[in-house]
Order: C-alpha cells, then sequence, then structure tokens
C-alpha cells in the first residue's frame, strides 16, 4: 500500500505561480510511474503530468506543456508540480497518482492503484 499526500493547494491570480507537493508513505515510491491529474465538478479526471520511475522522462497534457514540470525526489519519497503562468482554467482540485506498470508513461485514470486525497487550486482573473 501507498499512502499519498498533497499539499501546496490554494487561491492564486492568473499569471502566478504554484508548487504542488506530493508525500508518500508505505512504500518507495521509486517502484512506481507518478502522476498528477486534475479534476472540476461535473468532469472526468484528467491527465496533467507523468514522470517514470527513474525521472528520466516525462509527459505533459498538451494545455500545460510549457507552463508546468513536474519532478520526483525518490529519496525523500515526493513528487512535486510547479505550475508557472497559472490561467484561470487551470481551477480543478489536483490529484497525485501511483501506477506500478512499468514504462514511461500512463495517461489512463484506470491503470493507477493508489490516489491522494486531493488539493485544490483556484486560479482568479
Amino acid at each position: 500500500q501507498v499512502q499519498l499526500v498533497e499539499s501546496g493547494g490554494g487561491l492564486v491570480r492568473a499569471g502566478d505561480s504554484l508548487r504542488l507537493s506530493c508525500a508518500a508513505s508505505g512504500r518507495a515510491i521509486s517502484m512506481y510511474l507518478m502522476s498528477w491529474f486534475r479534476q472540476v465538478p461535473g468532469k472526468e479526471r484528467e491527465f496533467v503530468a507523468v514522470i517514470n520511475r527513474s525521472a528520466g522522462a516525462t509527459s505533459y497534457a498538451h494545455d500545460v506543456k510549457g507552463r508546468f514540470t513536474i519532478s520526483r525526489d525518490n529519496a525523500k519519497n515526493m513528487v512535486y508540480l510547479q505550475m508557472t503562468s497559472l490561467k484561470p482554467e487551470d481551477t480543478a482540485v489536483y490529484y497525485c497518482a501511483a501506477d506500478p506498470s512499468g514504462g514511461d508513461a500512463d495517461f489512463a485514470v484506470a491503470n493507477y492503484s493508489y490516489w491522494g486525497q486531493g488539493a485544490q487550486v483556484t486560479v482568479s482573473s
């Protein structure tokens, strides 16, 4: 079992930056593909960013590419999402997730075994 806890969410203005953190416990995250997803009320949870086990490969959703950066520190069992140039449409609950499968990327919600409780990010215009 892996427990994931997100932090760092909040209310910011358009154009601001914010860094989300995901603290893992229970098992070493070096065994997992790690991702960030987000969800707004009434919509499906959507992929944001993924980082492979060694942090050698990352992938991003089209609308965050160039603005968001995912990173991980396996020694600290932490995953991060640095968000810059935030837009009102980035407003959502952001979730950290762990996928035990191999490979460099996985965009499917159903393949992730462990989820955090979510962190609210609100971007005002």
